[in-house]
Order: structure tokens, then sequence, then C-alpha cells
């Protein structure tokens, strides 16, 4: 009797043949997707087939994010990226995807990497040529479609971060034909507006929908660009050749606005924020300083000598108080004394008789006139009275008898 084997040794067996052959290890399958399941465990199931033929296949969840770049749904033609292998419970070999394309798209890819491998080689991606992205732009340059969530979200993204940046729409075609030409044409004439920044993308897609920012025109225009130039396109797993060129890349549009546009409004609370902390330690500072500088003066004004200065200088100013008013007193005094010997001197005074209609007389060379003798007619006399003087001429004489 032969060797009886066990249904796990036979399954094990072939599952041994598919691994040890290199071909089934890594091999691109063409086919027609139908049966696709998404599994709540984040896997991929789905069959293979074409004319008369099919074959099972799987994608697990870790091979999604670099592997699958669309959403998988029947009718797709597709070329699958993997290895052949049996899963043991059920003794049924399967295709076990780690990439997969849209039918079509392996040319594509060929041109891809043939242009980008050129343009490295030509230094178009070197680190050392790509230029700054200013930190506070005033006027930011795009280059997309006109409508669609890409500007949409850009514009969006301003207005929260910073509505003071001046925003430029350059309405470029992302997608089919002349797509690429309209970019280039973007780029250069946002480039002699002086914009600060340019950002140039569009939302994810297919290598076909990104095709345009694969062009070998567009990644010249961006590398002849003076202006630092953002690229922002696609999802966050797709890489273009602009993507390379560009100064610096951003997984998504949304994702180049938040590179580019500060966060001004936030940086703005955040200075108000730290403006009123200052104040308030200010403040507090100043008040724990007052109170100690009161408690030094409340010291020095105990131990100083300056007291009793003070003292000093109340006591003079009591003094001089005493000066003043004795000084005061004392003039007083002489004052009214002199006021009383001026009383008396005026009333000896012979001008002061003049006030009481009384005269003096001169003649014209000044001697006094005592008597009618010493005049004669027609002499001109001067006569002082208590408010001026008076002169006269004598017309006649008349002498008194006297018995």
């Amino acid at each position: 009797m032969g060797v009886i084997y066990s249904v796990k040794d036979i399954n094990r067996y072939i599952k041994n043949m598919f691994d040890q052959d290199l071909l089934m290890r890594n091999l691109k399958v063409q086919g027609e997707i139908s049966n696709v399941v998404y599994h709540s465990s984040g896997h991929i199931y789905f069959t293979l087939k074409e004319e008369g033929c099919a074959i099972k296949a799987v994608m697990f969840k870790m091979n999604r994010q670099r592997g699958l770049g669309f959403r998988l749904e029947n009718g797709q033609h597709v070329v699958v990226t993997g290895f052949v292998s049996v899963y043991e419970r059920d003794g049924q070999f399967q295709l076990y995807a780690t990439s997969i394309d849209l039918d079509g798209r392996g040319n594509l890819y060929e041109a891809y990497e043939q242009l980008k491998q050129k343009l490295y080689e030509e230094g178009l991606f070197d680190f050392e040529r790509k230029k700054d992205i200013p930190q506070f732009p005033k006027k930011v340059g795009i280059v997309t479609a006109k409508t669609g969530a890409a500007i949409c979200d850009i514009m969006n993204i301003a207005k929260r971060r910073n509505p003071y940046v001046q925003l430029y729409l350059y309405p470029a075609k992302v997608q089919g034909e002349g797509a690429a030409e309209t970019i280039v044409k973007g780029i250069e004439t946002l480039d002699t507006m002086g914009m600060d920044t340019i950002i140039i993308g569009r939302g994810g897609g297919s290598i076909e929908d990104l095709w345009a920012f694969n062009e070998e025109i567009v990644a010249r225009a961006i590398f002849a660009a003076k202006t630092p130039i953002v690229s922002g396109t696609g999802h966050e797993i797709d890489n273009t050749i602009a993507d390379y060129v560009s100064d610096l890349r951003a997984p998504t549009p949304s994702a180049a606005a938040e590179l580019v546009i500060p966060d001004v409004m936030s940086a703005q609370a955040q200075l108000r924020q730290y403006q009123q902390q200052l104040i308030q330690n200010t403040h507090h500072n100043l008040h724990r300083t007052s109170q100690r500088l009161q408690v030094l003066a409340a010291t020095i004004e105990r131990l100083s000598p300056e007291n009793r200065l003070h003292n000093q200088m109340l006591y003079l100013d009591a003094l001089q108080d005493r000066f003043v008013s004795g000084m005061n007193q004392y003039l007083a005094n002489k004052k009214h004394k002199c006021d009383l010997l001026a009383t008396r001197l005026h009333g000896l005074s012979p001008t002061a008789k003049l006030i009481g209609g009384y005269g003096h007389i001169e003649t014209e060379v000044g001697e006094s006139v005592k008597s009618v003798e010493n005049v004669n007619v027609n002499d001109t006399l001067r006569i002082t009275i208590w408010d001026g003087t008076i002169d006269a001429v004598v017309k006649s004489t008349t002498k008194n008898t006297l018995e």
C-alpha cells in the first residue's frame, strides 16, 4: 500500500510549488474586474476574468494605500501586479495583488519613468536649485481649473488663515488635450506679475487625469520660473513630475495652501494672548515693586537723619514767621511815627499854606516880593500857588497906610 497523504499535506505541497516558482512570485495579470467586495477588514476581494476564464484575487489592506489609486469597480479593465499562491484552508489558488493599475497605463508609466530619469540627470530635481518659499506672501498665484474642489479649498483656507493675501487665479485646463500648454501659460503669466508664490495643482485622479503635470513642458516651465512654485497635485499617494521639479511639494492642493499661506489669524490671536499675559505680568511686577519700595521708603524714613532735618526746618520756619511778624510790627510802629511827624511837618511847610488860597510872589529874577516897593508898574511877577504857577503883569500898586 502506497503513502497516504492528508489533505493539508497536499495543499501545503501545492502551495510550496507556487511559492518556489519565480514566475508566480512576481507577475502582471491583465483582465476585467468582477465580484468586487470591500470587506470591513479593509481587504478587497474580487475576480479577475477574461473571456471563458477567471481567477480569484485579493488585495490586503496594507497594500491598498500605495498600490491602488482609484476605487475598484466591476467592469474595469486592469493590470494586477502580484503573485499567485494557494490558500491552504480551501485548497484554492488565487492572485494576491500588491498593486492595481487601469489597463493601458503601462505605457504611461514607462514614459513617466523615462522622463523622470532624464530630468533628474539634467539636475531639475536638485535641492540646491530650489527657491525658498516666502514666509509672509502678499500675492499668491494659482494655476488650476476655475471650477472644482481645488480652487474652492484654497480660497477657503486663505480666508481662514490670512484674508489679507491677494489670490490671483489663472484658469487652466488641468486634464485632457491641451492641458499642459495652458498650465505652462499660467505659470509664465503669473511669473511676470510679481507673485510671491505660485501654487499649481488639481484634485486626485488616475494617471491619465494627472498626466498634464507629467509633461516635459510643464516641468521645464516650473524650473525656468523666477517665482517659487509649490505643487499640490492629486492625493497624498500621487506623485507627478511637477512635484519633483517644484520648489516645494504638497500632497494635495489644500495642503499647498496651508504651506504657502501663513496662519496670520491664529498668530494674531496668539500675539493678543501674549500681550495680555505681558500686561498682567507687568502690572503684577509693578505692584510688587511698588509695595517693596513703600517698605524701603518707610525704613529709610525711620532710620534716616532726614527726620531731624525736617524738624529743624519746621523750627526755622517758625522762627522765620516770628521774625517776619516782629519786623512787620516794628515797621508798622515806625511808619505810624513817621506819619505823625510828616503831618506836623506838613503843617509847618510854606507849601501847605498855599493850599488855603495863599501864593508866593517872585520877581522875574526869582526874588521874593515882600513889599509893593519891590515892584513897579509893568513888572512881570510869578505867583506860585499849591497846584502851579501864574505869570502876571503889574498894572498898579497901592501901599497900605499904617497908623
